[in-house]
C-alpha cells in the first residue's frame, strides 16, 4: 500500500511538473520572441539610406548590432546584398518581406531556408529598397531538449521527497485502516476513526455479521443432525419396546397353545389376550403411520364447526369419564369455525380430553372451553414435573408409566397435538404442578393478531 501510495503521487507530481515544463517552455518562447521584435525595431534605426546598399554595408551593419543578420532587398523583394548568405534568390515570398511590401513593415520568426537556423525577422520599406535585420533565436523543441537535464534533477528530487512524504505519512493515514482490518480480524464491531471510512466499516460490520450468522446456523444445523439421529435412536428404541411387550406375549401363549398345554377355560383367556395384544399392536402401529403422514398431509383447509366436534367428542368419551366419576365443566360458545380439517380438529381435541381423562385422579375434575379464539382443557390430575414439561411433546414418552399402553395410549398423542397445531400455526401452551394437574391451551390465532 505504501509503495502505490508513493508511485501515485510521483506520477501525479512528474506529470504535473513535465506539463509545467512544456507550458513555461512555449511561454518562454514567445516572450523571447516578443523581446527579439522590440529589439529588432530598435537596430533598424542604425540604418543610413545615404549608404552605398552592398554586401561591405551589410557587414559593416551586422557588426554594429552586435552581429545581427542584415539583408538588403529591392523594393520588390529582390536580392541586393546579406551580410551572412550570398544566395541571391528573391525573397518577396517571405512573410515578413511580403508584409512589409503590404504594409511598410513586416514579422516572423521561423527557421531559415538557405541556412537552416532559426531567425527572428524584421523588415522595413524604404523609398529605395527593403531593409531586413534578423537574430538567431532557439526554437520551442530546442529550449525543452536545453531544459530537459533541469527536468530530470527535478524529477529526481520529486521522487526523493515523495519516498520522504510516504514515508512519514503513510503510516498515519493508513492507521485508521489497520485498525479497522484488526478490528474484524477479531470479529468485533468497527467503529470508523473518521467519515470517509463509515462505507468500509457498515461493510465490514455486515460481512462480520452475515458470517457469524452464518457461523450460528451451522451450529444449529450440527446441533439439530445430532438431535434428529438421538430423535432417531430414541424412536426405534421406543417403538423396539412397545412392539416387544405384546409381541412377547402373543409369542408365549401361542407357543402354550401350540404345545397343548392350555385346555378349556385357559385356553380361552390365552386366546383372548392374543387377541387383546394383537389389537393393541395394531393400534401401535396405525398410530405411527398416522404420526408419520402428518407431515405429509398438504390437503387443502375450509371452514371446520369446532363447537360441533367439542360436543362430539365429550359425548364420545363421556363413558370413560362416568366410569372414572369426573366431574365434567364445559363451555362451547356455538359457531366457532376453523380454518382446518374435520380430522385434525377431533385428532386434536379428542387426544387433549383423553389426557385429560387418563392421567387425573378418580372423582377430580375436567374443566373444557371452547371460545373463538382459544381451546383450553384443565384436570386435576397427577400434573406433570417442571423437568418433564420440556418432553411432554416428544414421541412416546408418558408421564405416568403405569399408564402406558392403557385405553391405546403409547406417549403419541400429544406428539401429534404439537405437529397439527405446528401445520395450522396454533399456539401451543401447557401449565401444570405436580399433584394438582394441568391445563392445556391453543390459541387459534397468530401471536401479532393477539397484539
Amino acid at each position: 500500500m505504501k509503495k502505490r501510495i508513493m508511485w501515485l503521487c510521483f506520477a501525479i507530481t512528474a506529470v504535473a511538473l513535465i506539463v509545467f515544463s512544456v507550458i513555461s517552455t512555449d511561454v518562454y518562447y514567445r516572450n523571447s520572441i516578443a523581446h527579439a521584435e522590440t529589439y529588432l525595431r530598435a537596430y533598424m534605426n542604425a540604418f543610413d539610406e545615404t549608404r552605398t546598399l552592398d554586401a561591405a554595408y551589410a557587414e559593416e551593419l551586422s557588426e554594429k548590432l552586435d552581429g545581427a543578420r542584415v539583408t538588403f532587398l529591392t523594393p520588390d523583394g529582390g536580392f541586393i546584398a546579406d551580410s551572412e548568405d550570398a544566395d541571391d534568390a528573391s525573397r518577396a515570398m517571405r512573410p515578413e518581406v511580403r508584409e512589409a511590401i503590404e504594409t511598410g513593415e513586416g514579422f516572423d520568426a521561423r527557421s531559415s531556408a538557405t541556412m537552416d537556423e532559426n531567425f527572428a525577422y524584421y523588415c522595413r520599406r524604404y523609398e529605395t529598397c527593403l531593409v531586413r535585420i534578423a537574430v538567431r533565436t532557439d526554437s520551442v523543441w530546442g529550449i525543452y531538449v536545453d531544459s530537459l537535464p533541469a527536468v530530470a534533477c527535478f524529477l529526481a528530487a520529486d521522487a526523493l521527497v515523495c519516498l520522504l512524504i510516504t514515508y512519514l505519512t503513510a503510516g498515519f493515514m493508513l492507521k485508521p485502516m489497520e485498525d479497522l482490518v484488526r478490528s474484524a480480524a477479531k470479529g468485533e464491531r468497527v467503529e470508523p476513526a473518521c467519515g470517509e471510512l463509515e462505507p468500509v466499516a457498515e461493510l465490514i460490520n455486515r460481512m462480520n455479521a452475515e458470517a457469524e450468522n452464518r457461523v450460528l446456523e451451522s451450529k444449529a444445523e450440527r446441533e439439530q443432525v445430532v438431535r434428529a439421529q438421538q430423535s432417531k435412536d430414541e424412536f426405534i428404541a421406543n417403538v423396539t419396546h412397545e412392539m416387544n411387550t405384546p409381541l412377547t406375549s402373543i409369542r408365549g401363549f401361542a407357543e402354550l397353545l401350540a404345545s397343548g398345554a392350555l385346555d378349556g377355560e385357559r385356553a380361552r383367556k390365552a386366546s383372548a389376550t392374543i387377541l387383546a395384544q394383537s389389537e393393541r399392536l395394531q393400534n401401535l402401529v396405525a398410530s405411527i403411520i398416522n404420526y408419520s403422514e402428518i407431515d405429509s398431509d398438504d390437503l387443502p383447509l375450509y371452514e371446520v364447526d369446532a363447537s360441533r366436534i367439542a360436543r362430539e367428542t365429550l359425548a364420545a368419551l363421556s363413558p370413560e369419564i362416568a366410569e372414572r366419576k369426573i366431574v365434567l365443566l364445559s363451555e362451547i360458545c356455538d359457531g366457532v369455525m376453523l380454518m382446518s380439517r374435520y380430522e385434525r380438529v377431533t385428532e386434536i381435541f379428542g387426544n387433549i380430553i383423553r389426557n385429560a381423562i387418563r392421567y387425573n385422579r378418580e372423582g377430580g375434575s375436567i374443566s373444557v372451553l371452547l371460545t373463538r379464539e382459544e381451546f383450553t382443557v384443565s384436570d386435576t390430575g397427577i400434573g406433570i414435573a417442571k423437568e418433564d414439561l420440556g418432553r411432554i411433546f416428544d414421541r412416546f414418552f408418558t408421564v405416568d408409566k403405569s399408564h402406558n399402553g392403557k385405553n391405546g395410549g403409547f406417549g403419541l398423542g400429544l406428539s401429534v397435538v404439537k405437529k397439527l397445531c405446528g401445520k395450522q400455526n396454533w399456539q401451543l401452551t401447557v401449565e401444570s404442578e405436580p399433584g394438582k394437574g394441568s391445563t392445556f391451551r391453543i390459541g387459534f390465532l397468530p401471536a401479532e393478531e393477539k397484539k
